[in-house]
């Protein structure tokens, strides 16, 4: 009976150990289902977030595809070749859009009356130009670097020379800008190739501004992203992070879809934490407080987004970064005396590029006020091409001036006097870019 007990005793134990155990088994497996089913729903959202951007281009598209309505879609007019260091690539439009060779920035009345306003003033102590001369074709350009690749191109049969931004992800422009300060202007030309209808929403040129001077985003920038697509306007997006923390993250609403297609002059100007951007001549973002404070933004890069391979492509030329950019005026009444490298002309003319009216309007504002003023404007080149020539077009440069002043904000004709230096007079190094930028200038002094 005592052993019949013990055997009792000892299967109880065996029944119960058995029982807890398959429970304990249970609810660790159940334990252990719920973390798979989490893991894997988080898995699952993660996907379906990257294949619904990169899927949301597809399905506009699909939506907003011309043709639907009997439209057809208007594309960039085809260009002659973009010469570059491998092949001959086609397609595209021509520099200004229209299948034409003109340059769009020129002097003519309607380019000069749509400019007026413009109030753009660039800083005129050059820390960087470059617009790729002496670069070969092919070639990635010498004072910049990159992750990715890009060659310097030319196109049609102008001389002029651009970078080629090659597509890809996570890939940065950098150009070799000294240190940044807290006050300075950023200018340069951009040209997108091959753009249509089914360009993406996400085709984007990023202007970034970042305290890391390698090939990510910093702990603080500002980002300033501008829009390529041509199926709908998609607005200028502008963000900062301070601290790894995202501050300031908008979408302010601009339809750029003309200006992309026509060769559009950017402008930026960073007065300490005030950040402003222009267009052409139209100011679209100018927010007081989005530069980090504190926060030292040392380098300039590009990152383009989206850009199809082979099809769509990006360029830009004529970089200008400058320190300054500060309100002229009260130079001009104190000291009597203002001389800028801010007001572009043509290649080897007296063609004054509408984006430059903005300091010729600082100027008329001074002769407007102070009526007894009068002002000798004197014309400055660099020392390329023959010294007598140069001389003659420091004079006609000085003279569209005054012509601008006269013609454009109605200073009386009588108030100006103008002279031409040449290169007699140089304030730069006239073997380098940058100072042959410095050299090529006005000078207004009061008489």
């Amino acid at each position: 009976m005592k052993t019949r007990n013990s055997i009792i005793r000892v299967l109880m134990t065996i029944f119960i150990l058995t029982a807890f155990s398959s429970n304990a088994h249970s609810q660790i497996l159940k334990k252990l289902k719920q973390k798979a089913e989490k893991a894997a729903q988080r898995t699952v959202e993660r996907r379906v977030e990257k294949e619904t951007q990169e899927k949301t281009d597809e399905v506009l598209d699909s939506i907003l595809e011309p043709g639907k309505k009997g439209e057809k879609a208007p594309t960039q007019e085809p260009l002659p070749p973009i010469i570059g260091g491998q092949e001959t690539r086609k397609g595209g439009s021509s520099p200004n859009g229209t299948g034409q060779s003109r340059d769009p920035l020129t002097t003519d009345p309607e380019s000069i009356a749509i400019y007026s306003k413009f109030d753009y003033v660039p800083g005129d102590q050059i820390m960087f130009y470059d617009d790729f001369t002496t670069d070969f074709i092919g070639d990635f350009p010498s004072k910049w670097n990159t992750n990715g690749g890009g060659e310097v191109v030319t196109i049609n049969e102008s001389p002029e020379k651009w970078l080629e931004l090659v597509p890809g992800y996570n890939l940065y422009f950098i150009p070799d800008v000294p240190k940044l300060p807290e006050e300075y202007t950023i200018e340069f030309d951009v040209m997108a190739v091959g753009l249509t209808k089914k360009t993406s929403s996400t085709a984007t040129l990023r202007i970034d501004l970042s305290d890391d001077n390698k090939f990510k985003e910093g702990t603080n920038f500002v980002h300033a992203q501008l829009p390529f697509c041509q199926y709908s306007a998609i607005g200028i997006t502008i963000a900062n992070h301070i601290n790894n923390k995202r501050e300031i993250y908008s979408v302010v609403r601009a339809d750029l879809r003309d200006e992309v297609l026509d060769r559009p002059h950017i402008s930026v100007a960073v007065n300490q934490q005030r950040f402003r951007l222009w267009v052409n001549e139209e100011k679209h973002i100018d927010i007081p407080r989005i530069v980090p404070e504190g926060a030292v933004l040392t380098t300039l890069k590009f990152h383009m987004n989206n850009f199809k391979d082979g099809e769509e492509r990006l360029l830009i030329t004529n970089l200008k970064v400058a320190e300054g950019g500060v309100d002229l005026r009260r130079q001009l009444i104190s000291v009597g005396k203002v001389s800028t490298n801010g007001i572009l002309f043509d290649p080897g003319s007296d063609q004054i590029k509408p984006q430059s009216l903005g300091i010729i309007r600082q100027i008329s504002q001074v002769l407007l006020q102070e009526e007894a003023m009068d002002l000798n404007i004197i014309g400055h080149t660099d020392a390329d091409g023959d010294a007598g020539s140069n001389i003659q077009l420091s004079k006609d440069r000085a003279e569209a001036v005054k012509n601008a002043l006269v013609q454009v904000y109605g200073i009386d004709t009588s108030r100006l006097t103008t002279e031409g230096m040449g290169e007699a007079d140089p304030v730069g190094d006239n073997s380098t870019t940058e100072g042959k930028a410095q050299n090529r200038r006005v000078e207004f002094i009061k008489t």
